[in-house]
């Protein structure tokens, strides 16, 4: 009760700072926007060969894979938030609080689920005119699987946040981490244009598995196996991130 208390509070906080200044939300809804506009229109030829031969089909394919990179890339970088709060001396004032270590993550981390659940709003509302149509059900479905992704990576992000207390490190860390998971991904491109070699590495990229799910979903697939071995390595994943950063948390704050 008092962790869901502890959530919550931050969680508000957490909201309000984000409701004061919402040009956050819009920035980074902008690179998808100009993604959805600019670069699914091309995508035509390519996924030909997939059977999607009309708009609506190729905006099924790319729009899942677009918000999945909303909620990695967005996760990914919440870190530069709390590194300038560390410095601010926020997270050192809240030793003398009795408020839960594992809430000071949770609450931040919920903030960033929320803030991704209304971009991917925003993002899929957008490709309805261009004859995106999904079930509510399965497009329900789906946003749990991305806010899962938004809780794990943001999870990861504050936990090397703390780590390495510098955006300096943190910057270059996370180009490191999110390059090779955006190519090994297939978020762009299904990766049934890849050669066999690059499918078997991708087979071990857990975002891979999130997209193909993803995917099946918004095409109406929902017993498709990619959707619940999708949901079960997020799920564990998401689990063994903030149970890591919350330990990095109650190290940081005691």
């Amino acid at each position: 009760m008092k962790l869901a208390r502890d959530t919550w509070l931050i969680f508000q906080r957490q909201t309000l700072l984000l409701l004061r200044n919402p040009v956050w939300i819009f920035v980074g809804v902008f690179q998808p926007v100009m993604y959805l506009l600019l670069f699914a229109p091309l995508l035509k030829p390519a996924l030909a060969p997939m059977g999607a031969t009309s708009d609506a089909e190729v905006y099924r394919v790319f729009v899942p894979g677009l918000l999945v990179l909303i909620a990695i890339f967005g996760g990914l970088f919440q870190g530069f938030g709390l590194i300038a709060e560390l410095r601010a001396g926020v997270i050192e004032r809240s030793r003398v609080t009795p408020v839960s270590r594992l809430a000071l993550l949770l609450g931040r981390s919920m903030r960033d689920v929320v803030s991704l659940l209304v971009q991917a709003v925003i993002i899929t509302v957008l490709a309805l005119p261009f004859g995106l149509r999904v079930h509510v059900a399965d497009l329900l479905l789906a946003y749990l699987l991305l806010a899962l992704i938004a809780l794990m990576t943001s999870a990861v992000s504050y936990g090397v946040a703390l780590l390495v207390k510098s955006e300096d490190a943190l910057a270059p860390l996370m180009n490191t981490v999110a390059q090779p998971v955006l190519l090994l991904s297939g978020i762009l491109l299904p990766l049934a244009f890849a050669p066999a070699w690059l499918r078997r590495v991708a087979d071990w990229n857990p975002f891979s598995w999130a997209v193909d799910g993803t995917r099946a979903l918004f095409a109406g697939d929902v017993g498709n196996d990619a959707v619940w071995q999708g949901l079960l390595i997020t799920v564990m994943l998401a689990a063994l991130a903030v149970v890591w950063a919350a330990r990095a948390f109650a190290r940081s704050v005691r």
